[in-house]
């Protein structure tokens, strides 16, 4: 196992710790160093060519989202927002450099995922009306769009013949890992609290980037 897979998970789970137990110093080398080691990973296993580059870039927005919230969740939110917009924008155009090929698995797929994020969402926007919150109705349903459209993409991975198996299943299960961190950490935030949110939304992330980047890696280096 590569020494920056492992620092990864070992960040990762420090992460955890630290806001299991409320280290503020730990958690501002902890949470940025995940993503630094999966760039790096990135960088050294697969490079940063071609395709690679915009999974390259969005590590690196991810790295800024992660900074911006962890700095202040409340008071940064809509800028972190953007930065992993930023980040989710760069791995769709990543797993559609080519552009696949429409197919009815595809359509069932991404009527799956639009039926399923819709119901999730509505509850999201309408709790934010409550809290007199109105204004980020736009800018969540923008992210819930987007994120939807990433997820889809890593999906359809699975039934393209130019992807190996195993890279398919991990970078599916990496992005359904990072839509379900979201989701979390978005209802935590603005529908009512959920126990150990935080923690659980943090591990689904990093778990989920974790995966994501591995199966990039599986594909490309081959």
């Amino acid at each position: 196992m590569n020494i920056l897979l492992i620092a990864a998970f070992v960040f990762a789970a420090l992460e955890a710790l630290a806001l299991s137990k409320n280290l503020l110093r730990l958690e501002y080398i902890a949470k940025p160093a995940v993503m630094l080691a999966l760039f790096f990973w990135l960088w050294t296993s697969a490079g940063l060519n071609g395709v690679l580059l915009w999974f390259g870039l969005g590590l690196l927005l991810s790295l800024v989202g992660d900074v911006l919230l962890m700095i202040s969740l409340d008071r940064l939110f809509l800028a972190g927002l953007v930065a992993f917009l930023s980040a989710h924008i760069a791995y769709v155009i990543g797993f559609n450099i080519p552009l696949p090929e429409m197919s009815v698995w595809g359509i069932a797929l991404a009527v799956m995922i639009g039926v399923g994020g819709a119901r999730v969402i509505r509850r999201i926007i309408a709790a934010l009306a409550a809290r007199g919150q109105g204004h980020m109705r736009g800018p969540i349903l923008v992210y819930s769009i987007v994120i939807s459209l990433m997820v889809l993409s890593a999906m359809l991975k699975l039934t393209d013949v130019k992807w190996e198996a195993g890279a398919a299943l991990l970078v599916s299960l990496g992005a359904f890992l990072f839509y379900i961190s979201d989701i979390i950490l978005a209802w935590h935030k603005f529908v009512a609290p959920i126990q150990h949110g935080r923690i659980y939304n943090i591990a689904a992330y990093h778990l989920g980037q974790i995966a994501l980047i591995a199966g990039v890696i599986t594909q490309y280096s081959l």
